[in-house]
């Protein structure tokens, strides 16, 4: 069969056998629907593999609340008129999911709708996660819901993304002379190591400054590519990635660093950086001074809240504190686990004298 990428597949599914079930048996019913939540076919990075597991003709169903008693009528008239195989892909009814927005957020980042949304609220949300809710495609929208929901999770606040980029950058130099120091002694697996992680958080720099949220590891790279720096940055972080020598590493970043930058400087949040490197101290190497950078940015901060974080601690959001898939899961975590852990979350990244603020 020839293959169809998920989106333009549930986007029949809902045309085709969705629709005509809610429009012949609930006509009274307001809904939106969408591909949307987990699956490489929300990224549009879905292939012919992708098939072989949690992929197939659905929907998430979005009702309103004092609709959502319907669910089960619902579900099973899709059972019932759905075709066994749609456009040559087996159709499993339980994988559309029928929920309420609030219901949804709630699932995916633990946050009551009802309530107002902190500025720290932001750093308990895996990147993954919001892409889950801005990703995908929305067929239909009765009331607008999805729209404004999307518009809500479009991109961090400016503080919060100001805070995280700095916090990137304070990642970057606490670590860029440890992977030369370490070469330096001859430990060359130790600087690799080192350099890998760099490579990692240059790349989440990057997309921050251009301003997307980073998928999970199996799309990282993926994404990457499609961004407007990464013909110029590639070639330095591959060369970074595989050299045998931390020289070979130390100039591959040194030419990366350059390009950031002037990719900083473009964004015109802070003075400008210089444009080069420089010598670490008195040793032979050089580095950027990413602490340098990430105070500048942190300067900027305006909410007294973040400003107050940045202050005390940059140590960034859930993603930048851990790459544990399942802490970052957290927000997922069912029978209410999910709301107490991201306040725990929460207390462990404001500082005390925050809560007193």
């Amino acid at each position: 069969m020839p293959f169809i990428n998920g989106i333009e597949l549930c986007r029949r599914f809902d045309m085709e056998v969705v629709e005509p079930v809610l429009t012949d048996t609930y006509p009274y019913l307001s809904y939106s629907s969408a591909l949307m939540g987990p699956g490489s076919e929300v990224l549009g990075y879905d292939t012919e593999m992708s098939t072989d597991h949690d992929w197939g003709p659905r929907v998430y169903l979005f009702l309103n609340e004092q609709d959502i008693g319907y669910s089960d009528q619902i579900q099973g008239s899709l059972h019932a008129r759905a075709p066994e195989r749609f456009y040559g892909f087996p159709v499993d009814v339980r994988m559309s999911v029928i929920t309420t927005v609030p219901k949804f957020i709630e699932g995916c980042l633990a946050i009551n709708r009802d309530e107002p949304i902190e500025p720290v609220d932001w750093l308990t949300f895996p990147s993954q996660s919001l892409l889950e809710i801005t990703r995908g495609a929305v067929y239909r929208d009765d009331h607008r819901l999805l729209y404004n929901l999307r518009n809500q999770f479009d991109y961090y606040p400016q503080d919060v993304w100001l805070y995280l980029m700095a916090s990137s950058w304070q990642r970057i130099g606490q670590e860029e002379h440890l992977m030369l120091r370490s070469g330096f002694i001859g430990d060359e697996l130790g600087s690799a190591i080192i350099a890998s992680r760099l490579v990692r958080d240059i790349i989440n720099l990057c997309f921050l400054m251009e301003r997307q949220y980073a998928p999970y590891p199996k799309w990282f790279g993926t994404a990457f590519k499609h961004f407007k720096c990464s013909d110029q940055l590639m070639p330095y972080l591959w060369i970074a990635q595989t050299a045998t020598t931390w020289r070979e590493r130390e100039h591959a970043f040194n030419d990366a660093y350059k390009h950031l930058s002037k990719m900083h400087n473009g964004l015109k949040v802070t003075e400008k950086i210089p444009n080069d490197v420089s010598y670490f101290y008195d040793r032979p190497f050089k580095v950027m001074n990413g602490e340098g950078v990430a105070r500048l940015i942190a300067n900027q901060i305006v909410d007294a809240d973040m400003k107050l974080l940045a202050e005390t601690r940059l140590i960034g959001n859930i993603d930048q504190i851990t790459d544990n898939t399942d802490f970052r899961k957290i927000n997922g975590w069912t029978d209410g686990e999910g709301q107490y852990a991201r306040t725990a979350l929460k207390k462990l990244i404001l500082p005390k004298k925050m809560e007193d603020h």
